[in-house]
């Protein structure tokens, strides 16, 4: 499912990398990603919209990034990178709940991603569908990742906006014929038509345009799902938890310098981090 690319955690790719051991372009990414966040005490922070990817046009950061990273006291990003993979595994196996045909398609795109056969079927279809709908990995270290190591480096305190009880809530709140339907909607797809739809977004995140960002990944997402169904994942996995990120942000924020690193689709429009932080009395302007 497309909108995964930039909603979900970075812990897929690490979980991926974990258990499979798994050309920087002109304009490197962080421009028009980068917002500066003013406290109303005057405390400078930095929100920075990233996208869950290992794509080396992406991972190559702009130079207001990495000072703008520098110059924090503290990392936050969505949720820490954990070695715990429990929330990933289902109970009993995709065998009993898929047909003869879609088992067959699943069998190749594990092969395809250099998934072992019995992990997959062992997987919730969330979780495949996200494996299934990426590129195959080219690294461990996804944006998001390369920053959290690098705040480690440095020697920054690191935080999570969100537990990890909570951020899989969102996933964990979608019944599981649900899943199924999003799973059979990726299967349906040919390679060819995912590599496409993903280079679309990241030459939307390359581009700097959060609402371009926001409106592809709605659009393509979209596409394959029913309305209701992509109704209640746009609230469960943007709205609901651009509430809480704002809050927690706002509140780090107030207190030290703080670079946070966040998916690009939580930030625009009404009722998107950006609009929650200025509600809440920052000023948050981009950083040119």
């Amino acid at each position: 499912m497309r909108t995964f690319l930039s909603l979900t955690s970075l812990l897929l790719r690490g979980f991926f990398s974990a258990c499979c051991l798994w050309s920087a372009v002109a304009m490197a990414a962080g421009d028009g990603m980068l917002w500066k966040v003013q406290a109303g005490n005057g405390t400078v922070s930095y929100l920075f919209g990233t996208i869950h990817v290992d794509d080396p046009r992406v991972t190559t950061l702009a130079e207001p990034v990495i000072a703008a990273l520098e110059s924090a006291q503290s990392f936050m990003m969505e949720v820490l990178p954990s070695n715990d993979v429990s929330p990933y595994y289902m109970q009993g196996s995709l065998a009993q709940l898929l047909t003869e045909a879609e088992l067959e398609q699943v069998y190749a795109a594990a092969d395809f991603h250099g998934l072992p056969r019995d992990m997959a079927l062992r997987m919730k279809p969330w979780l495949l569908s996200m494996v299934f709908d990426l590129p195959v990995s080219q690294s461990p270290y996804t944006l998001d990742v390369q920053l959290y190591l690098q705040a480690q480096r440095a020697g920054k305190a690191v935080e999570a906006l969100e537990t990890p009880q909570e951020h899989f809530s969102a996933l964990e709140s979608i019944k599981l014929e649900e899943q199924l339907q999003i799973l059979r909607s990726v299967l349906k797809r040919s390679q060819e038509q995912k590599e496409k739809d993903f280079e679309l977004l990241i030459q939307a995140y390359l581009s700097g345009d959060l609402d371009k960002v926001a409106a592809l990944d709605s659009e393509l997402t979209a596409d394959d799902l029913p309305a209701g169904l992509w109704e209640k994942l746009r609230v469960k996995l943007l709205d609901e938890r651009n509430v809480r990120m704002a809050e927690r942000i706002a509140a780090a924020a107030d207190r030290q310098p703080v670079f946070v690193a966040v998916g690009a689709a939580h930030l625009p429009g009404e009722g998107g981090v950006i609009d929650l932080l200025n509600r809440s009395g920052f000023n948050v302007s981009p950083v040119k």
